[in-house]
């Protein structure tokens, strides 16, 4: 199994390096600030071998000129993302296998936060590095798609093994989960999850990663096909889990 180092960068950003001990190989999914990387570097030992970019948002970017001129590493990136990604050595699409030494991952194109976003799904492993996709207990904002976008993206994770570890962009748990209480009142493992969250948060950590089946039980916007969801929003049980979710979203936006 791989090592990972998780790290918060600018505010909210969660870096995150991602080691192969067979090989050496080390990637940084994603680059928010040049700083926290390097540190996380000189911290382990590792040496960076690539940069993985989920999409092309500046608080992603923007330290992937000074962490690829320290290091030398190869920049992947989307290539929807257009010249908006720094530095690129490689462009990737849906079906894409990207390595990090021995670790194999397949790209899947998850636009609705932003148009070029990509997940990184390393199968073997059960790791999933998921961006501004999907958040502990969230999800991202939907800002260049209808919200149904954004729902076919996320309804992707569904199938996968409820042990599969997601690693999120941002720390965005307490929020997250203050608004999850509010649209799923009843959802016990939910309120317990809520309790683990204030206290991780007050010892300087964060619930990142997570995991598939936590996620299940306890995020709304994957549980939008559950009775109890589409009750919160005025909805019929039964009702199409899109409707469910783009209201969700919408209450979220305003929460």
């Amino acid at each position: 199994m791989p090592e990972i180092r998780t790290f918060l960068c600018r505010s909210d950003n969660i870096g995150v390096l991602l080691h192969d001990p067979a090989t050496g190989a080390c990637a940084a999914i994603d680059v928010p600030e040049a700083g926290a990387v390097l540190r996380a570097l000189k911290e382990t030992g590792w040496t960076l071998t690539d940069i993985l970019v989920t999409h092309r948002h500046q608080d992603h970017v923007e330290g992937i000129p000074e962490v690829k001129a320290r290091t030398g590493a190869r920049v992947t990136a989307p290539a929807k993302a257009g010249d908006a990604v720094p530095e690129v050595d490689a462009t990737v699409r849906e079906g894409d296998v990207v390595k990090v030494g021995s670790l194999l991952a397949s790209v899947w194109e998850t636009p609705g936060h932003c148009a070029d976003h990509v997940t990184y799904w390393f199968e073997r492993q059960r790791l999933v590095f998921a961006g501004d996709t999907l958040f502990t207990l969230g999800c991202g904002r939907v800002m260049e798609s209808p919200p149904a976008v954004l729902w076919r993206s996320l309804s992707r994770f569904l199938p996968l093994p409820d042990e599969t570890a997601i690693y999120s962009g941002h720390d965005y748990v307490l929020s997250n989960a203050r608004f999850a209480l509010a649209a799923d009142p009843e959802n016990a493992n939910l309120k317990a999850r809520a309790e683990v969250a204030e206290r991780v948060k007050r010892d300087g950590r964060f619930l990142v990663p997570t995991t598939l089946g936590e996620e299940k039980a306890t995020n709304p916007f994957l549980r939008a096909t559950e009775p109890a969801l589409a009750r919160s929003v005025g909805m019929e049980p039964g009702s199409d889990p899109a409707a469910v979710f783009t209201a969700l979203r919408e209450w979220k936006n305003r929460f």
